[in-house]
């Protein structure tokens, strides 16, 4: 996916969650999950700009994602918080329906379609998504489900202080709908292998590593042509699969690639993070 293509991706991604936020899940004070929902939590019991604090509480969660999983991954992220921010600022707080019921499941649906989105194209949200991604690097856990057991505590948070457990419990129904939308547009956990037959080996090696997933070098030969090649070989998340096709492609567009899902591992799947 071209840089213009991602950046309208993203733009629109972005729209859509500003909008679920705004007209959907604010106006009746519910919350979205992840730092979003903190900040939800924080600008009802302050009256402070939501989308100000939004920005403000994903500044240092950017800075140690960026530090941890590289330019590629987080720089994307960085533009989707900006942009949602703009968005926050641009669409009205104001509430296309009346029903509390109607503006869980469909502010879910907007979230969870606009972050999708997001992922689709090899990117974040920023918040609860970057942390995850950093631990299941560290540990092989699901995204999904560090997401939702943070989520979880989010909305513990928000009954307690509130004392509202109807919002809080709608509040969960909204983030329940935004997970499955996630997951038809983009299955977070699930791992693939990439076969790599390619001539630049050393360099698509080197390029590989930031990924922290492990990578064996085997010494092919085509049956056709009779040249010899190496084979990388790697396994990693569905999650981190659209990085992985950009830089394959940026290092070695002729590389031919065969992408399969895999049923499950063994031993070290994850390459430790110094």
């Amino acid at each position: 996916m071209s840089m213009t293509r991602t950046a309208g991706v993203m733009l629109l991604s972005s729209l859509l969650i500003a909008f679920g936020f705004n007209q959907l899940l604010i106006p009746h004070k519910m919350i979205s999950g992840g730092v979003s929902g903190i900040t939800m939590i924080i600008g009802y019991a302050t009256a402070l700009n939501i989308g100000w604090l939004y920005f403000i509480l994903n500044v240092p969660i950017l800075i140690w994602g960026w530090r941890v999983l590289g330019v590629r991954f987080v720089g994307w992220s960085m533009f989707s918080v900006v942009a949602t921010t703009i968005a926050l600022q641009l669409i009205p707080i104001k509430p296309i329906v009346t029903d509390l019921t109607l503006g869980a499941v469909f502010g879910g649906v907007v979230v969870g379609f606009g972050s999708g989105l997001s992922f689709r194209a090899g990117s974040s949200t920023g918040g609860f998504d970057i942390i995850a991604t950093i631990l299941t690097r560290r540990r092989d856990l699901s995204i999904g489900m560090l997401i939702f057991v943070m989520n979880g505590a989010v909305i513990v948070a928000l009954g307690l202080l509130t004392k509202n457990w109807d919002i809080a419990l709608f509040s969960l129904l909204s983030i329940f709908t935004t997970g499955k939308i996630i997951d038809l547009i983009h299955i977070q956990h699930a791992k693939v292998t990439a076969f790599i037959v390619t001539s630049q080996t050393e360099a698509l090696r080197l390029a590989l590593l930031p990924l922290h997933r492990g990578i064996t070098v085997i010494r092919t030969r085509g049956g056709y042509t009779d040249s010899e090649y190496d084979m990388l070989m790697t396994v990693t998340t569905r999650f981190e699969l659209t990085q992985l096709r950009k830089i394959i492609s940026s290092i070695d567009p002729k590389a031919f690639v065969n992408i399969v899902e895999t049923v499950g591992t063994m031993g070290e799947f994850r390459k430790p993070i110094i």
